[in-house]
């Protein structure tokens, strides 16, 4: 690890001294990608340097417990008794700073929610689930766009799907991805019984066109009359989008813009970030199954998070976590669950570069 370290801190001064000379300082575009670089690197230079200072003054206080002075070795005790502690934590954050970083994780994101077993109760919970994530968002200072959404008749949705924009989306929103199950007593359940229920929950990452190319040839675009909102003019005029993607059966439709071109255009992005999710599946499916080992079927048994009306609770299977603190949670407090999912990740990611 301070091997690694050193050669980027060595990085770091190369560039510091490559953007103090002329050829660079005038070049816009390579002093832009050179600070960049830097800025990234900094982070770990200066906690590495900060461990460099610990170390030596551990060493210095370690020298001085073999003076014949009393009053010095003790001082020299007090000091390795304060400094040691700190030497191990910045290892530590070294450690977590090493480990690569996932390049989705400044991505915007597409976030899909379908209801799963549980009739009506589950299309109810599907849209307290989007609910949950759009004021997670909010709190977040993210934007979120509904692109698309197919709604039951008793206020729920069957399936519904939205866009969040926002720094470091993926990053948060990642770990959310897969089967969660409700257990409360329904509004129209008469004797009381708590009635357990499901929604499936798909987090994408958005991709570029670059980074996804669709070829024109394997698409059929159709329009038809938007039933979204906005009025007489909607419903006039075919700004609906539906896409059909011939090679792998992915049916996308977007409706919720005012025109067609916009509608067009939130359809491919959405296209694009699943045919990346099963692209990546395929890369590396043997560690990253993504939708399919997250999501699964829908069934009460795959479940990843249980949200307990009763019991006011909310228990994250994965790491063993609950909260006590279901409406809270149900309105955007998320962080607590995100954060130690974080946590757990890298812990994870830790062990395997030990081994």
């Amino acid at each position: 690890m301070l091997e690694n370290l050193a050669h980027i801190e060595e990085r770091y001064e190369e560039l510091t001294r490559a953007m103090a000379t002329p050829e660079v300082a005038t070049d816009y575009q390579k002093l832009a990608e050179y600070g960049q670089e830097r800025a990234e690197l900094e982070p770990v230079v200066l906690c590495y340097r900060e461990y460099k200072g610990v170390e030596e003054r551990i060493e210095e206080a370690r020298e001085l417990l073999d003076e014949q002075d009393s009053e010095i070795v003790e001082l020299a005790q007090s000091e390795l008794h304060d400094l040691t502690p700190r030497a191990e934590a910045l290892a530590e954050q070294l450690k977590v700073m090493l480990i690569p970083k996932d390049p989705r994780d400044a991505k915007n994101v597409i976030v899909e929610i379908r209801a799963g077993a549980g009739g009506d109760e589950a299309g109810l919970f599907a849209a307290d689930l989007a609910r949950m994530y759009m004021r997670y968002a909010e709190n977040q200072g993210w934007k979120t766009e509904i692109l698309s959404s197919n709604e039951t008749g008793v206020g729920g949705y069957k399936e519904v799907v939205f866009q969040v924009s926002g720094k470091g989306a993926f990053s948060r929103l990642k770990y959310e991805s897969g089967v969660h199950r409700v257990q409360r007593v329904p509004i129209t359940e008469t004797s009381g019984r708590i009635h357990t229920s499901t929604a499936t929950v798909a987090v994408l990452p958005e991709m570029d066109d670059v980074e996804i190319e669709i070829d024109p040839s394997d698409v059929i675009i159709e329009n038809y009359t938007s039933s979204g909102p906005g009025g007489q003019h909607m419903q006039k005029n075919a700004t609906a989008v539906r896409i059909i993607h011939k090679p792998s059966g992915i049916v996308v439709s977007c409706e919720n813009q005012r025109s067609q071109t916009q509608n067009r255009i939130q359809a491919l992005a959405v296209l694009r970030a699943r045919l990346y999710d099963i692209e990546q599946q395929k890369i590396a499916s043997e560690i990253d199954e993504t939708r399919r080992s997250q999501v699964g079927g829908g069934q009460r048994s795959e479940k990843i998070r249980t949200y307990n009306f009763s019991q006011n609770r909310v228990t994250d299977h994965r790491i063993g976590m609950s909260s006590y603190n279901l409406d809270a949670v149900l309105d955007g407090d998320l962080d607590a669950f995100i954060e130690a999912l974080t946590s757990a990740e890298q812990a994870e990611k830790l062990e395997a570069l030990s081994a």
